[in-house]
């Protein structure tokens, strides 16, 4: 374990990429953490990575930090900028990450804490081989990043989207309807599996497991000829699905998509609705308020003990220190194997697959 010099260290802070639930807790647990308990001076830069661009940012005191744990949102504002998109490396003394470092610098950083999903681990571990000391968190929705068992966020968004699912069942129940509700995820269907289950869906469609129509049209109309006229059908905005021929501008979603499909199939009646940004909205849960604390008190203490180009992750009930070269750039995504899978089957739950 390194030696402890922390007094007189400076950090930066930035969240990037979209927002979600535990931002505000992350940054909280990394900022008392570093001034309380070793006496450092923190930074926060705005908008994420633009904050380094533009030299835009704020000392951060304790009091400053105080009160923000059940916000949602995130007091540095946060970007989707990604800075060495498009870099000409001929002209690399004027690009995006040369200012970058030339902010770090300039400030006189000793550390920067990145807070984000997979594109902010990608420019993190980018940053750290420019020669800045990072230390990134990983946050998002979607619990995609590899490396850490839970992405804090991830907890916020099922509880609101179970939610939904819960109160479409009304609906679907009075007037004898097939639901079909799309959740976010991008590529992994983390948030879907997990908030189907526990709104009670009956069809899970995942991007990881494909679907085959024969099977939809089978289980349903099985579904309805037992007595079971409605039934909910959780789809992941990632699913493969046909795309018109006049371009990008012209696809459908995934929800609306199925449930035309879905009609076509079997006749029945089917509505879709589409969570959308509501899923990342709003006040964390308890338990990512907690893993947003810890992860973000770990981010100090890799700091003080100067173990940079290190992400905090997750490994059973303990917080541990991924390398980011081993982070960035892979996907965390749902196995087919996976237990919570085998046992959605056993309750007669329909991945689309196989019935």
């Amino acid at each position: 374990m390194s030696t402890i010099k922390s007094k007189g260290k400076k950090i930066g802070i930035l969240t990037a990429g979209g927002d979600c639930p535990g931002l505000n807790a992350a940054i909280r647990g990394v900022g008392k953490t570093a001034i309380l308990e070793y006496g450092m001076e923190v930074y926060g830069f705005s908008s994420g990575y633009l904050g380094l661009i533009n030299k835009e940012y704020r000392q951060l005191s304790e009091r400053d930090l105080s009160g923000i744990l059940t916000l949602g949102g995130t007091i540095l504002g946060t970007s989707r900028e990604k800075p060495y998109k498009n870099v000409d490396y001929d002209d690399y003394i004027n690009s995006k990450p040369a200012q970058i470092v030339e902010t770090y610098r300039e400030i006189g950083l000793d550390a920067l804490v990145c807070i984000g999903g997979n594109g902010t681990m990608k420019t993190a571990h980018k940053l750290q081989m420019e020669g800045l000391n990072v230390v990134a968190l990983p946050k998002t929705i979607d619990n995609d990043v590899w490396g850490t068992d839970l992405t804090f966020g991830f907890d916020s968004a099922v509880q609101i989207a179970a939610e939904a699912i819960d109160r479409i069942h009304s609906t679907a129940n009075s007037h004898k309807r097939i639901m079909v509700v799309e959740v976010m995820g991008h590529h992994a269907g983390w948030l879907t599996l997990y908030s189907g289950i526990a709104g009670g869906a009956d069809m899970i469609l995942i991007p990881e497991i494909p679907y085959k129509e024969k099977v939809i049209k089978k289980y349903l109309e099985h579904r309805y000829n037992e007595g079971k006229p409605y039934s909910i059908i959780i789809v992941a905005e990632g699913i493969s699905i046909p795309r018109k021929s006049s371009g990008a501008s012209a696809t459908i979603r995934p929800a609306h998509y199925i449930a035309k499909l879905v009609t076509k199939l079997t006749g029945l009646e089917a509505r879709e609705t589409i969570l959308g940004y509501i899923q990342r909205g709003g006040s964390p849960s308890p338990m990512d308020r907690i893993l947003a604390t810890r992860l973000g008190s770990y981010a100090a203490d890799l700091i003080a003990r100067e173990e940079f180009g290190t992400m905090a992750a997750l490994e059973g009930d303990r917080i541990v220190a991924r390398p980011l070269e081993e982070v960035a750039g892979k996907l965390k995504l749902v196995t087919e194997d996976l237990d919570l899978i085998r046992h959605a089957r056993a309750i007669d739950t329909c991945f689309g697959d196989a019935y």
